[in-house]
């Protein structure tokens, strides 16, 4: 494959022409906006890490059943580098996928992924319906509830913390604060 730059513009571009319900947008924002803070504080790629955070749930609305498997098609077709197909792949690991994230860029999406959603849900559940004021303890409290936001994986953040050598409750913070960054555009910043 060439090594084709690539920018957001067409990255959202390919998101839009394989999705267009509102929440899965939102979603592939939040991760986007954290993939981005987590990049800043790691030193690395900010760009690219948002890149692959903004399109990790390209296959997802069209291609539900090929979830992480029909995506290396769709963006070889458009000529990316293989180290973003194999990130995008790799955040369904022991799901929809039977790729395993190596890189730390893939440890950090395959953790964030679910802990957005479950971020969301909490937000969501509070007066302001708003992320801006959206705490740490809240979100720990909500996690040991394995009835609220039942669909959220609570393992796979787990796992993941755990693969990247990183506190829980630090991942947590810092996943609040990269979606506290862009609360307008994941439709999260409520009341306040």
């Amino acid at each position: 494959m060439g090594s084709k730059i690539l920018d957001r513009e067409e990255a959202l571009r390919l998101l839009k022409k394989y999705n267009s319900n509102e929440s899965l947008i939102k979603h592939a924002y939040a991760v986007e906006a954290v993939m981005r803070h987590f990049a800043r504080i790691l030193g690395e790629d900010e760009e690219k890490w948002g890149i692959i955070g903004l399109t990790h749930d390209l296959d997802y609305e069209m291609y539900p059943d090929e979830h992480c498997k029909k995506v290396r098609s769709l963006l070889e077709e458009e000529n990316w580098p293989d180290d973003y197909i194999k990130a995008i792949e790799s955040h369904g690991w022991k799901i929809c996928s039977d790729v395993e994230p190596t890189e730390r860029m893939e440890k950090v999406l395959y953790t964030i992924d679910e802990l957005t959603g479950l971020i969301t849900a909490t937000a969501l559940m509070r007066p302001s319906k708003s992320i801006l004021d959206t705490e740490l303890k809240s979100v720990k409290k909500k996690f040991k509830q394995k009835g609220f936001a039942a669909g959220v994986n609570r393992e796979i953040i787990e796992e993941g913390a755990q693969m990247l050598g990183m506190d829980l409750d630090y991942i947590i913070g810092e996943t609040i604060k990269g979606m506290q960054a862009e609360a307008q555009t994941i439709g999260l910043k409520g009341e306040l």
